[in-house]
């Protein structure tokens, strides 16, 4: 038997295996009692509308300020990456390391609890350390994004600006740069939706009923009504707000591969 036709009849035999064992499982299980405890439609119309006003709107206030903040931190520190000026380069570098190597969880707590523990500030605002806390790793993670999409545009074009006597900032910011965006337009859209995602650890801070995000309100939620349908309604919210960003960002990678 060729090394083709074996792994054919074993995928096959995988398929057999899993079908066979959804359905011994599926026979288990009371579906009435499931549907229930997951699926309770008066539950979900209930909690449907506190889940948009208040879980969504602070879900979606702290991606903002998360992705903004990130933009402006990424931005400065790709420039520092791709600085002529070596101290400017390492602590660029470093700094991009440090972020990217620690989970985004744990800076979350050193920023809102280690920080004030160690110096007793505290960030003001009830959005204000999550909303830190998410930009400063956004940060770290657009840096890369952004320097990758500077360092995608041709070498004449800075070389041609500078010849007709653009400073390098002033080249850099009316030729280079927006040149730039366009071509990280895909990437950045999907760090937002991964950053929608990830406001989801904003929960460990101990926020307020005000500021409760989608899965800190669903878990609550959940708890209150000893019910799972809170938690499958939020996880319906995070797909109805990340479906469309992922179908857009889809569309415009295959029109920048068309555009090459």
């Amino acid at each position: 038997m060729s090394r083709r036709r074996r792994t054919i009849l074993m995928r096959r035999v995988a398929y057999g295996v899993a079908i066979v064992a959804t359905v011994l499982v599926g026979r288990q299980v009371n579906w009435a009692d499931l549907t229930d405890s997951m699926f309770r439609p008066s539950l979900m119309a209930e909690q449907f509308p506190k889940i948009v006003t208040i879980a969504a709107k602070n879900t979606l206030i702290f991606t903002f300020f998360g992705f903004v903040g990130g933009l402006v931190i990424g931005l400065i520190v790709a420039i520092m990456r791709i600085s002529q000026a070596t101290p400017f380069r390492i602590v660029g570098s470093v700094f991009v390391d440090v972020i990217r190597g620690i989970p985004l969880l744990v800076w979350i707590l050193i920023i809102g609890f280690g920080i004030p523990i160690a110096t007793g500030a505290r960030i003001p605002g009830s959005y204000g350390a999550g909303s830190v806390a998410l930009a400063i790793v956004a940060g770290g993670y657009m840096a890369e994004t952004i320097r990758a999409g500077i360092e995608a545009v041709p070498r004449g074009q800075m070389e041609a600006a500078r010849s007709v006597g653009m400073t390098y900032s002033r080249a850099m910011w009316t030729i280079i740069l927006p040149q730039a965006f366009r071509i990280i337009i895909p990437p950045l859209t999907n760090e937002l939706v991964l950053l929608i995602k990830d406001t989801s650890l904003v929960s460990v801070l101990g926020v307020t009923i005000g500021t409760m995000e989608l899965t800190k309100f669903g878990r609550a939620a959940s708890a209150s009504a000893f019910n799972a349908t809170p938690l499958i309604t939020a996880a319906l919210v995070y797909l109805i707000i990340t479906l469309p960003m992922i179908r857009v960002v889809a569309v415009l990678e295959k029109r920048a591969a068309q555009s090459r």
